[in-house]
């Protein structure tokens, strides 16, 4: 597996597995009505974007297995904390990719000089990746109580998990 800068046509390989994690509605707070458009407009950070990025994992083969993109928490005064999202494949979860996706951006966002990674809204009940986030150095710091309506669990919390560099 290789971990690189995604590329615009990387979308028609990342969109389906997007789509379906967004729709199960599970683990992120997207609308579950985004168009394909709309998704890669808000997931895929332009080569332009200063401290942005979006990455991809491939495979041998070059097949995406999941990505990732970072970027500052906040602007300004906040533009210190970066933060970031990530999204795997269903056929690739179980195999290390979301590991490695967080692994790469802790690095990136060493080299680019941030003080602490912040995500902002964990789902509590999404337990493989509280586990994931806390292995590799993150605390859940608060937990905004019933913030995410989970379709099996109901009115669930959603952690803030940070990570100093």
């Amino acid at each position: 597996m290789q971990i690189r800068d995604a590329r615009d046509d990387d979308w028609a390989e990342i969109w389906p597995f997007f789509h379906e994690i967004v729709t199960a509605g599970e683990t992120y707070a997207y609308d579950p009505t985004l168009t394909s458009e709309q998704a890669a407009a808000g997931w895929m950070m332009p080569a332009t974007a200063k401290l942005s990025r979006t990455t991809v994992a491939v495979d041998a083969n070059g097949t995406v297995l999941g990505s990732a993109n970072m970027y500052p928490n906040r602007p300004g005064p906040g533009s210190h904390v970066a933060s970031g999202s990530f999204m795997v494949a269903g056929a690739a979860r179980g195999q290390g990719i979301g590991r490695a996706l967080c692994e790469d951006l802790i690095a990136w966002a060493t080299r680019e000089g941030f003080r602490s990674i912040q995500f902002n809204a964990v789902v509590e009940t999404n337990a493989p990746a509280v586990h994931l986030w806390q292995k590799l150095g993150f605390q859940i710091i608060g937990t905004v109580p019933e913030a995410f309506q989970h379709p099996a669990h109901g009115y669930v919390g959603l952690h803030v998990m940070h990570r100093p560099l």
